[in-house]
């Protein structure tokens, strides 16, 4: 890396600590402009472009990342969280597969994927990609959660009541609000 990609990358981060964003994101323009396919670049502008609020160019930055660097992960599981955030739906679904076939144990993506396939209906989908999130991540309530929600939606009462069994073996207080939905859920169905 050359001298003066290096104080950019320098001033860039120096910016960023005193909180000057807009400066920053100059100096990572500038970096671009001399190293197009520069990964901490393209990651650091789309970051500032999500945190500015506009995801349609953070979008466009992590795709570029992607095309650059299509084995890193990370860029498909940006990508795709804020496709997902833009209801751009088969695009997001695409980039959490991507991001799972680069890194089959990152279970965020796992868990993103089974979100996206809860919201669309696509329910036996989704309690396969929470299960591989509870393996990947068996102490985090969320994917447990989750996939109890998915089990009554699917009318596997048992399977909800297993979950919240284990759920109350580590995680009481989800547990109990799980139990609350539960019973509500049982209301309706019964």
């Amino acid at each position: 890396m050359s001298l003066r990609l290096l104080w950019l990358r320098w001033q860039a981060r120096g910016l960023l600590v005193l909180g000057r964003a807009d400066a920053a994101g100059e100096r990572f323009s500038a970096l671009l402009r001399l190293a197009p396919d520069d990964r901490h670049a393209l990651a650091s502008k789309a970051f500032l472009h999500a945190r500015a609020g506009d995801a349609a160019a953070a979008i466009v930055v992590l795709q570029e990342m992607v095309r650059c660097h299509p084995q890193v992960a990370s860029g498909w599981f940006n990508l795709a969280y804020l496709l997902d955030e833009a209801r751009r739906d088969a695009q997001a679904e695409a980039a959490f597969r991507q991001a799972i076939g680069v890194d089959p144990a990152m279970d965020r993506a796992w868990y993103g994927l089974a979100l996206l396939l809860v919201r669309q209906g696509r329910l036996d989908e989704a309690a396969v990609a929470l299960q591989r999130n509870t393996e990947l991540q068996p102490m985090s309530p969320f994917g447990w959660y989750q996939l109890a929600r998915v089990e009554m939606d699917r009318q596997r009462v048992g399977e909800a009541r297993r979950i919240l069994g284990h759920l109350r073996g580590f995680e009481p207080k989800v547990a109990a609000q799980l139990a609350r939905e539960l019973d509500r859920s049982m209301g309706a169905i019964g």
